[in-house]
Formats: C-alpha cells, structure tokens, sequence
C-alpha cells in the first residue's frame, strides 16, 4: 500500500532543483503548497513528506517554515552520505536530526541513507552496521539506498555527470546487490536491520530489476520501500502499463511514493531540474497518481484503464 507521498527528491540540491532558476525557492515552494492540498484532496491518510534535503541544512526547513510550505506538509525528510559525499563524519548522525528537531515540530525522516562500495565492499559493510547503531529509533522512517547497484550502461541523475570525478562514479557502487545479480558481504548484514531499515529503490521506465527487486525484498523481511513516479516519464509512449505494473508489483509493501523531475517541455528550461512552467501541473500528476494507486477503490479493485494527466 502506498503510505506516503514525499514531494520531489532534495530540492536544495542543485543535480534536482535548478537554484538559478529559482534562487529562493518561491516557485519550488508554490508548487510543493499545491501538491501537498491535492494528495491530501484525493487521500487524507497518505502522509505528505516533503522531499528529502541533501544537504542536511536547517536554514532551507527554516525557508521553507517561511514560504508556508512546512504548514501543509505532515513530515520532513533528510537524506545523508557522510562516507561518500557529505562533508561531516558519521558519528554526527545524531547531531545532524537535532539541527533539523530544533526547527520544526514536525516528524524528521532519514529517507534516503547509504554507502558506495565504490572504495571497498568492507567500508559499505562497516557504514551500513554503524548507520544502523546510530538510527536506530531515531526516526519514524530510516530507507537505505540502494538494494541494487546502477547499471554502469546507465546514467546517475545528477547534472554534471563525470565532470564530477569519483564522486560520480560513487553512485554506482550504492547497492547491496552487485550488478551482475551477486550479493555483496553488506547484504547480509542488512537482513539482520530488515525490520528497522526500509530500502530506497528507484526503477527506471520499464526496468528490468523490478520483478528480481521484490523477490529479494521478501526474501529480506523488508516492509517499508521508498521508490518514485517520474513526472517526466509519465508523457512517454505506454507510461501509465509501465507505472500500473510496478506499483502492482509493489503493492504488498509500505511504500513511499515520490513525485519529482520536471518533463523537459513542461519546465521554464528543458531540464528534469527545471521549477514547471505551471505548478498546477505538478500538482495534478501527484493527485492523479493517488488517485489511481491509493483512492478509495484501489485497493479492492482491478486498476483503472485511464487516467488524465494535464500536458
């Protein structure tokens, strides 16, 4: 069942939100407003967390308390990578939900956790059995990123891609599962905080992991998932087949369902980053997306055929 609607993926972060586009986040906040009154028309249980911040940074939960964001949301979220990207040191876990508790009374998840095997499949071992002792309890929702590593045939949706060094590379190497299928030591380990850390998994459109993804999921006791529904993806041939047959793939967990990048004839520039041209867009994907996968009837019946998404 769809639990929770988290809107967009680490606005504060510039490879999902463009800041020169958007420089105080006006537009980012009008949008997220009607998209969290629209979930809300079509579901009132589905919890509304806002997207997911990298970095942790208090001042932007403060910007968004001021532009009336946080007033229609029913949970924060915070995502962190402190031994591959972050530039602060794992133990300081405890110390990063503070800074977000001190300024705002509203629910702090740790949506989106991890460690690139990218070094050695030993550090993701040690990250993974440390970020589990210093989360535990600490947070309604604690989802580690990833179960599978990226196909190294694919890209990593961040903007700037190799430039980046290593620090792209490291996106690749996030799974518990290599590529080829094999488990990495980490996997085990993971089972034995199945029942305290949920999973974060994207599928790309049309993604062959899916079927293999909830085979292990089972297999590993976990219950919470957070994945996504592309707005961009959902105005290519045959989207709504391919977002039917992966939230039915899905439906025995409890998922978190995020909306985020921008379709490039949508956004004031033609990237994923862009704020929307029309916020009431955004708005109506996320709302249409309930609808069909968490509205009164979908849960007893068969999905429905059609949908009517604006564009």
């Amino acid at each position: 069942m769809i639990e929770a609607a988290m809107i967009w993926n680490e606005p504060n972060n510039k490879s999902h939100w463009d800041p020169e586009l958007d420089p105080e986040w006006t537009l980012f906040s009008q949008m997220a407003i009607l998209a969290a009154d629209a979930i809300a028309a079509e579901n009132g249980s589905i919890c509304k967390v806002l997207g997911g911040i990298s970095p942790i940074d208090s001042a932007f939960i403060r910007r968004m308390s001021a532009h009336g964001v946080l007033d229609h949301v029913d949970a924060v979220a915070v995502h962190g990578f402190p031994l591959d990207w972050n530039l602060w040191q794992i133990h300081e876990w405890p110390d990063k939900l503070e800074e977000i508790r001190a300024v705002t009374d509203l629910p702090v998840w740790v949506s989106e956790v991890g460690v690139s095997s990218f070094g050695a499949e030993e550090v993701q071992l040690w990250g993974l059995r440390r970020t589990a002792e210093l989360l535990r309890g600490r947070a309604p929702r604690v989802q580690w990123y990833s179960l599978f590593d990226l196909p190294r045939a694919w890209e990593a949706t961040t903007r700037h891609r190799e430039a980046e060094g290593s620090s792209y590379y490291r996106h690749f190497y996030m799974g518990l599962i290599r590529e080829d299928g094999s488990p990495k030591p980490a996997l085990e380990e993971f089972a034995e905080h199945a029942a305290d850390l949920g999973i974060v998994q994207w599928f790309h459109f049309e993604d062959h992991r899916l079927d293999d993804a909830v085979a292990w999921l089972r297999r590993l006791g976990v219950r919470s998932l957070r994945t996504g529904l592309s707005w961009a993806d959902s105005f290519r041939p045959d989207a709504l087949r391919w977002f039917d047959r992966q939230m039915e793939a899905l439906r025995e967990l409890d998922v978190t369902l995020t909306f985020c990048f921008t379709p490039e004839h949508r956004g004031l520039a033609p990237h994923h980053t862009s704020p929307p041209l029309v916020p009431e867009e955004y708005a109506e994907f996320c709302a249409a997306m309930i609808r069909r996968y968490a509205g009164a009837s979908s849960s007893a019946n068969p999905l429905p055929q059609t949908v009517t998404v604006l564009g």
